[in-house]
């Protein structure tokens, strides 16, 4: 197919967060924001490129408290390589500076500290038009185990934070993205995300960040069994069943999904680093993966009757705890990005 004939839209994005994300202390050496930089711009198929970049703001990549200089730099940089900036992962967790969603008062202001910072840095990042679109991604930063002690109290504690990160974000002119993860307490299924979001109910500015290998963990009820959509050692060969089950999984998160990763995972769960127990990402040519990566990724571009919802101003790759060696070689960027192609060939528009 000719690169004429490609649809535009939605925006292939690249997340900067694996160079980071179950590396250092314990694990492999981080990857600095330069060489990932490198290896997103330097992936070309047919002719076409990644379009931007989806960052973490936390050191070694981006400092949370950088200031105007430091953010026209990275502005700068970013446009150096043909690039734009998109979606923002505000560090809310303790060991980046944050504290629980529902915690004490003290670790509730350092979450809500780190949101207002994270909302700040958009604004920036948007007066300086290398970011046009995307959101600031956030979560409940405590363990399933931790919310499991007082479930009621907790979610309600959880909702009272996210109403006032609303506020903030909404001072700056930003959108925030729960992101679904089996990891984060209150979270953990997607019944309790839907149960989060509509007892927060502010849909124009907090909504759902879907990951396609997160979201698959919801199905099996990793952490929430009562949750789970398919059954208890679900026989993969099944693959109407599997199907039947992501598609009433979208039909309840799409209508509050707001930022979208393409992503691939083998039906297990994985941690390292200080990064606890989740979706384990896969490679998109893996053969142990489960998903189809493009037909389930039209279940959440796509409403029920199949019309295209365009949601999305981009959708982005993210592929977290990969060995480094994986992560520089750049065959595998090449591979994603033509994984991500299809994904907009299919549903996608000009």
């Amino acid at each position: 197919m000719s690169s004429q004939s490609r649809q535009n839209q939605p925006a292939l994005h690249n997340a900067m967060w694996p160079g980071v994300v179950g590396k250092g202390t314990g694990s492999e050496p981080c990857i600095d924001l330069d060489t990932m930089l490198d290896l997103t711009a330097n992936a070309v198929v047919d002719g076409t490129r990644f379009d931007g970049v989806d960052l973490f703001l936390s050191s070694p990549h981006v400092d949370i408290d950088s200031n105007d200089d430091d953010l026209k730099r990275l502005s700068d940089k970013i446009a150096s390589y043909h690039l734009v900036i998109g979606s923002l992962v505000a560090p809310v967790w303790e060991p980046t500076g944050g504290g629980s969603a529902m915690g004490t008062e003290e670790e509730r202001k350092r979450f809500l500290q780190q949101v207002r910072k994270a909302c700040r840095i958009g604004r920036k990042l948007r007066d300086m038009a290398i970011r046009c679109y995307g959101v600031v991604r956030i979560d409940s930063a405590t363990s399933v185990s931790k919310w499991a002690r007082n479930p009621d109290v907790n979610t309600k504690r959880i909702a009272k934070t996210f109403l006032e990160a609303c506020d903030l974000a909404e001072a700056d002119g930003e959108r925030l993205a729960a992101e679904g993860e089996i990891c984060w307490g209150g979270m953990h299924s997607w019944r309790h995300v839907l149960q989060l979001l509509e007892l927060v109910d502010r849909p124009q500015t907090l909504g759902f960040q879907a990951d396609l290998a997160h979201t698959l963990l919801f199905t099996l009820g990793y952490n929430a069994p009562e949750d789970r959509l398919l059954p208890e050692r679900f026989d993969w060969s099944q693959s109407s069943q599997l199907e039947e089950a992501l598609r009433a999984l979208t039909t309840s998160l799409r209508p509050w999904t707001i930022d979208l990763h393409i992503a691939q995972n083998d039906g297990t769960v994985k941690g390292a680093g200080s990064h606890d127990k989740t979706g384990h990402h896969c490679l998109p040519n893996d053969p142990n993966g489960k998903l189809n990566i493009v037909r389930n990724s039209g279940y959440w571009m796509r409403n029920d009757r199949g019309e295209l919802t365009r949601a999305f101003q981009h959708i982005c790759w993210d592929g977290c705890m990969f060995p480094n060696r994986v992560m520089t070689d750049p065959k595998t960027w090449n591979d994603i990005l033509a994984t991500m192609i299809a994904v907009r060939e299919a549903h996608g528009w000009s």
